[in-house]
């Protein structure tokens, strides 16, 4: 477990960072709680604004953003947070990493300060259009290829949200991206208000994160749903119609004001995207139509056929070639640590799938296994339910190893259902 962060006072006291007793006594504008990559961001963004910031973290700061709010005099704390300080700001930027039940949120809350994220800061000063993906899985996946589809057709887009450069950071300049692809967790969702996405991705929704919605997944899933609330006539909404809630909220908000757009793995005339019976993958909509067989796709299995649904009605709706799209469905590399084949030792090959972070990703990179397996899993338990991947892994596995402190409900779990089990911890 990792100790509490000793807090930092750094020297000569005339030093930006320094907390001196004229700091705590000063009010700026705006205060950003955490230091991370988007926090960073934030805190430049404010500055080039002209408008007054100090960060706080109550963590450590990587020393790459230490030294780049030190070279941009930005004024920050970190081990602790100065709560009189943060208290006498005029709007708050909050990390999408600090829980609401945090002390330094409930004292903000109380008060009635306003908390963005440093998306729907960015968002003010956004000149391009924005290609938003959310969902509990594939969100990453989806936003690489969909960047990289863009790129190959010339139009230059930017990365941002989860990957990449902070959206904030990369609206500084006076000139801009055309495109802006960002991918967006239900967090930064939650403190996003007046932000617009002019193509919004829900590739699905499915329990994950539940302890930071009180384990109630409908309160999740409605956070999934704010990255629909500014979008006008003018934008399009792409969608998994496979996805109980998500379809369930279309038919029930109808008519919405933004074009909807679905794609099933299965045959389904008025489907903007689906699968034929010749194993093809099929678009069809605003008079387009494309095909493209599936066993060429870059990425196999059947999560990989929603993601490459998803980008591709997107990257049809924004113009991209027929043979463009067919180059980058065919030749996309996926992200780091998702599916990753990292060798064979003694006739046993090792996979890497440490992306997936929820038992649903678990459960789609699962389905992909054609021989016996031994499963490492190691994390932390967010509420989850482990009924959805027990008959896969009764079916398939040798061996379970828990690399986590929370072995109990994994070990009640699978009990009995494999042939070995142990805690590489104990």
């Amino acid at each position: 477990m990792r100790g509490r962060v000793e807090r930092s006072f750094a020297l000569p006291p005339i030093a930006p960072h320094s907390k001196t007793n004229k700091m705590i006594e000063e009010k700026f504008q705006a205060v950003v709680l955490g230091a991370g990559e988007s926090g960073v961001g934030a805190a430049l963004l404010y500055q080039s604004r002209g408008i007054s910031v100090m960060v706080s973290d109550y963590g450590h700061i990587a020393p790459k953003y230490k030294q780049e709010l030190e070279a941009n005099g930005i004024p920050y704390e970190e081990g602790s947070h100065t709560t009189e300080l943060i208290l006498r700001a005029e709007e708050i930027v909050k990390s999408p990493g600090i829980p609401e039940k945090a002390p330094i949120m409930v004292a903000i809350r109380e008060r009635g300060i306003p908390v963005i994220s440093e998306i729907e800061l960015a968002g003010r000063y956004l000149k391009g259009k924005v290609i938003g993906i959310t969902g509990s899985n594939g969100k990453t996946t989806t936003t690489m290829w969909l960047h990289h589809i863009l790129t190959e057709a010339g139009m230059k887009p930017a990365l941002a949200g989860n990957v990449g450069f902070s959206l904030a950071r990369q609206v500084i300049p006076d000139e801009q991206p055309d495109y802006f692809v960002v991918e967006l967790s239900s967090f930064q969702l939650d403190d996003m208000y007046k932000f617009r996405v002019h193509i919004a991705l829900l590739m699905n929704i499915t329990p994950d994160h539940l302890d930071r919605y009180h384990y109630n997944f409908e309160e999740y899933a409605m956070a999934k749903m704010r990255i629909l609330q500014n979008q006008t006539a003018e934008d399009a909404f792409i969608y998994w119609g496979e996805d109980e809630f998500v379809s369930r909220y279309v038919m029930s908000h109808q008519p919405m004001p933004m074009q909807t757009l679905s794609f099933l793995t299965y045959p389904q005339v008025g489907s903007a995207a689906d699968k034929s019976d010749d194993n093809m993958m099929r678009l069809h909509f605003d008079g387009k139509s494309f095909e493209f067989p599936i066993d060429q796709l870059a990425l196999q299995g059947p999560h990989n056929l929603q993601n490459a649904m998803a980008a591709s009605i997107a990257a049809l709706r924004l113009g991209v070639s027929h043979d463009v799209l067919r180059r980058a469905l065919s030749d996309f590399v996926n992200v780091p640590h998702r599916l990753e084949k990292v060798g064979v030792l003694d006739g046993v090959r090792y996979i890497n799938d440490s992306k997936a972070t929820n038992v649903s990703s678990t459960y789609y990179a699962l389905r992909t296994m054609t021989t016996p397996y031994v499963l490492i899993l190691g994390g932390e338990d967010k509420g989850n339910d482990y009924m959805d991947i027990t008959e896969l892994i009764t079916s398939g596995a040798r061996g379970l190893v828990f690399l986590t402190t929370d072995v109990l409900k994994l070990y009640k779990s699978f009990h009995g259902k494999v042939p070995q089990i142990a805690s590489a911890l104990s």
